[in-house]
């Protein structure tokens, strides 16, 4: 089974009401530990992404990864926007000029996406981020990839390892951003940026179980 680039336009549409769904739980998350704007800034970035879509239906998912990070990277404040800009211009670079993805192409496009994170906010696992949620996440599709799955079953098992990773963040002192301004007052408290990557990867397993 392969993802198709109408699927793709369709997650992104999915995670653009995802996020404004979501938007006061995001921000409820970022007020506890941060600026506050967590669920302003990512339903702000991908309303710019929805926007844009209808100019990018004929275009390869590599192009329409591209011109989603810098969608982000120009209409979301604080750190996220260079973040999720980058994650998702390293994954538009991988799957350059694709029609369609098989899981395989899935787990480079999101574990070249988590090292651009990585690279960007120079955090680590543990360190109370949205690396958190995306780490063990790319770890659970090569395992599902390796184990046989389909690309349905693999998004699922991803999905579930990057809610645990997320909910893994409440017990965590933050060591990146804001947060790591309150030292030990920041456990306790669950992620957002892990909370808004889980929110997107579900986005695409719904995208994808409906066909």
């Amino acid at each position: 089974m392969t993802v198709t680039k109408i699927q793709i336009v369709r997650w992104l549409e999915a995670s653009a009401q995802v996020m404004a769904a979501n938007q006061a739980h995001l921000t409820q998350l970022d007020s506890e530990i941060g600026d506050a704007d967590h669920g302003i800034n990512m339903n702000r970035g991908f309303g710019s992404v929805l926007n844009q879509l209808p100019a990018l239906t004929d275009k390869d998912i590599g192009t329409i990864m591209k011109q989603t990070g810098m969608a982000l990277i120009s209409s979301v404040g604080g750190a996220s926007g260079p973040l999720y800009g980058t994650f998702f211009m390293r994954m538009g670079a991988v799957v350059d000029a694709k029609e369609e993805l098989s899981s395989q192409d899935l787990h480079d496009m999101f574990q070249s996406g988590t090292a651009g994170i990585v690279q960007r906010g120079r955090a680590r696992i543990g360190d109370k981020t949205m690396v958190d949620a995306w780490n063990p996440a790319v770890e659970a599709l090569k395992r599902a990839i390796d184990d046989g799955q389909d690309t349905t079953s693999a998004l699922r098992l991803a999905v579930a390892a990057a809610q645990k990773g997320m909910q893994d963040t409440i017990p965590l002192q933050a060591k990146k951003g804001r947060a790591s301004y309150l030292g030990a007052r920041s456990i306790g408290h669950q992620d957002p940026g892990a909370t808004s990557s889980y929110l997107l990867l579900k986005a695409l397993l719904d995208t994808v179980e409906q066909g």
